[in-house]
């Protein structure tokens, strides 16, 4: 797992925040492993004072289709998110 972000414990979210303040990755030697690694590290993820789109995610990793590899863009709008 790999965490991208300049944000810390305690650090204050300007009201005009780029909406992008960390980025998670995850690398395993298989898509499925991958995908049990990022939504295990999403299930310990704590951000507290602004919304996240963390709960998106965890909805995408927990979709069939996409566990499957059949999506395309429309992903989000087919699963009425």
């Amino acid at each position: 797992m790999r965490v991208d972000s300049a944000m810390y414990s305690g650090a204050t979210v300007e009201p005009y925040y780029d909406s992008l303040i960390a980025k998670l990755i995850a690398h395993a030697p298989t898509r499925k492993n991958a995908v049990e690694r990022m939504s295990r590290a999403l299930s310990m993820c704590v951000v507290e004072g602004i919304r996240t789109s963390i709960p998106l995610h965890q909805r995408i990793l927990a979709e069939p289709a996409f566990l499957e590899g059949r999506y395309d863009t429309k992903l989000i709008e087919d699963l009425g998110l």
